[in-house]
Formats: C-alpha cells, structure tokens, sequence
C-alpha cells in the first residue's frame, strides 16, 4: 500500500473513521502512540524479544507430503498453531498490550468470537500484569466452551452478550460501547484487521511477521516463493499477516477463502466479499452482508472465527484492484477437510483454517507439479473438538 493510503487511514476507497466523536481522541492517541513506536528501537527490541522467548517465534514451515501428493504440487504449512496459545492472534495481541502500557493503559478489552483472541489478549495481559475484560457473544461461548474456560483461568472477565445473533458482530459492538466510556483509561485490543483507523492498518502491521517469516523459509526451504498464498478470511488478519510480504510479488496468488456457510445461494454465510456491498461497520468502510435496507445482516458459519458479516478494508481494496481473489467453502465442505486434513498429515487445524485446506484439496490439479502452495494454519482445532464431536460427522 502506498504512503499516502496509510497515512489517510485508508486502502483506496476502504477504511476511514466512523465512530462517535468521544473515541476520536483516544484514536488519535493511538495513532500517535503506534507511530512513536514504529519508529522506536526499544519497542522493537521488546516486541522482537517476547515473540521469540514467550509466543515462540519464528513458527515453522512444515512440508505437508500426503497433502501435497493429493493435491498434485507440494504444498507448504505456515504453522501459526504452535505459536504459544494455538494461534495467530498473539501477535497482534502481544503487540497492542505493549503498545497499551506505553500509554499508560492499565485495563485492556476485548472481543472473541472462536475465542482465540480472548486468549490471545488474557495471556498477554497475565503476563504484563493488565485487568482483561472480554466480550463473548453466548452462542460462541457455547460453542467454545474450553476456550471460555482457558479465559477465566488467565484472570480475564469474560462478559456474555446476549442481543443480536449472540455472536462475533455483537461482542464487537459490546466492546466498542465499553471503551467509549472507559477510554481514558482502557485500551480495546481489537483482534482483526478490522475498526477504524489506525487499527486496520496497525493490526495488518503486528500479524505481517507470518509473510515476512514464511516469504524467507519458502526461499529458503523450497528455493522460491509459492505459486499461491491461501488463508482463510473472516475479518482477515491472518490472511493479511501472510499476504501483505508476497503484494509486491506479481508472481505470486493471493487467495483468501471466505465461510459459504449453508451455501452462498442461501442468506445463512458469512461471504463478506463475494455476497457483500459496501457499507460501515464497526468504524470503517468495506464489503459487508447487507438488507435490501442497507442493515448488517446475521452471518452464519460452522467456525465462531469466521462468523463476521464484514471484513477488513484493505482485503476489500485487494478485491477491488484484483490483487487478490476470495473464494467460499461450505461448512460441510470445511468439516470434511477438518477430518481429511488431520488424518492426513496428522495436524488437527481449526476450522477457520480448514475452509482454506478445503478450497486447495478441492482444486487438486490446478497447479504445476513444481508449483509450491503456501497454506497459512492459522489455528490449531483443539477448541472445535467437541463440537465437531456433537455433531457426529466424523467415524469413530
């Protein structure tokens, strides 16, 4: 993206600040912060220096031989899963925490919709020694049972939400009346690349280490870059961790695979860009699910994470220009990969992730035999389980 894009809080047409006017100050003291910090070697030192010895950091990059001979073309598993809490999601936590302590902030919100977040931000937050309030919509909560429970463990207060379909959209909403009113002295971890400026832009920057890391080990371990680059997308910050180091690498696919749901034909999907329009969520411009009223309308997903009915403004900028393509995967289709996927290569993913196994299982033969495919694993599937179990899809 260029300078003056960033600088405007925009991606093209995308982002900007739609919020009530009591959050434009803490806002603009977030973006001053984070462009302090950017520029602030003892920021790096100690960011560099926790994801290394706390969150694990470089994660590997593991070949995927079943997969690869399934699909025709080797393909490449960017291992977000053995980061330290199962995920992507402390990265940016991780970095925000800091960021907030800086600051002065000493009370941190959040939201979780599969729960990895909520995570993500109560360890953070246990190890800088922060309060941790976060929202949970209670159909996540029950369908995340163990993550809610992890959450509590760390000394977080996770607060149920009960209007609207109790999900990922209406925890966000919760948080962002919370710190309206606490914003002097709270900070709002915001857990995608979503919200109003600076976060889009900022969340991208934290979650970028994945493209810089796996642009480097794909040189390095299949002496070039991929051919294709696959995450899944629900508001998008994994996707756009590993996409954003591959932009400038014309040669390089970028695919992001969005939740079909019970199918795009259907009104129960969380398809932001392939059946949204533009409109304003949660502070920004994108592509969301919309009414013929113009109203949000409900998403629908099998996974909590992807059940979002908007998306972060840059994945809808790199729509726009072309520069990169987003596809759907079914909820069926993506618990069957969850299921294939483990007893392939031994490695259970979460279910966001398995939308994006899916859509590459689904197109075995599309690529040349020495055309690598790099899988972003953004999630390992311990917390999706026991509701893949309820459901009773898988052989005993």
């Amino acid at each position: 993206m260029t300078t003056d894009l960033m600088e405007t809080g925009r991606f093209g047409a995308f982002g900007g600040r739609y919020v009530p006017e009591t959050l434009i100050p803490a806002l603009d003291e977030l973006e001053a912060a984070y462009a302090h910090a950017s520029t602030d070697a003892a920021f790096h030192a100690e960011l560099d220096s926790a994801l290394r010895h706390y969150v694990g950091r470089p994660s590997p990059l593991s070949d995927a031989p079943h997969l690869s001979a399934v699909v025709g073309a080797p393909v490449w598993l960017k291992r977000e899963d053995l980061n330290h809490t199962g995920a992507h999601k402390i990265n940016n936590a991780l970095a925000q925490a800091l960021l907030a302590k800086r600051m002065g902030k000493q009370r941190i919100i959040a939201e979780t919709g599969a729960g990895q977040h909520g995570v993500a931000t109560a360890t953070v937050c246990a190890r800088l020694g922060l309060s941790c309030v976060v929202y949970m919509g209670e159909e996540d909560m029950r369908r995340q049972s163990l993550n809610v429970f992890r959450m509590k463990l760390l000394g977080a207060e996770v607060v149920p939400v009960t209007s609207g379909t109790r999900t990922l959209k209406d925890a966000t909403s919760e948080a962002i009346r919370d710190w309206v009113t606490t914003c002097d002295h709270s900070h709002y971890i915001i857990g995608s690349v979503v919200g109003p400026a600076p976060y889009p832009r900022m969340v991208r920057d934290f979650q970028a280490v994945i493209g810089r890391e796996a642009r480097s080990q794909m040189l390095e371990r299949a002496g070039r870059l991929p051919r294709t680059v696959v995450a899944c997308v629900g508001g998008g910050s994994n996707a756009m961790g590993i996409f954003h180091a591959f932009v400038p690498d014309d040669g390089v696919e970028l695919v992001g695979v969005e939740a079909a749901g019970h199918g795009l034909e259907t009104d129960a999907h969380s398809a932001s860009l392939s059946k949204g329009r533009p409109g304003v969520l949660h502070g920004a411009l994108s592509y969301l699910l919309q009414d013929a009223h113009g109203q949000v309308h409900p998403a629908h997903s099998v996974s909590a994470g992807l059940d979002y009915p908007g998306v972060g403004p840059e994945h809808a900028h790199l729509k726009d220009t072309g520069r990169a393509t987003y596809v759907s995967v079914t909820d069926q289709e993506a618990l069957d990969a969850f299921g294939r996927f483990s007893r392939l290569e031994g490695i259970i993913p979460a279910l966001e992730t398995a939308h994006a196994a899916s859509w590459i299982m689904q197109n075995a033969g599309r690529w040349a035999s020495g055309d690598p495919v790099l899988l972003c694993v953004s999630g390992r599937g311990d917390k999706d389980v026991a509701q893949v179990a309820e459901m009773g899809i898988l052989p005993e």
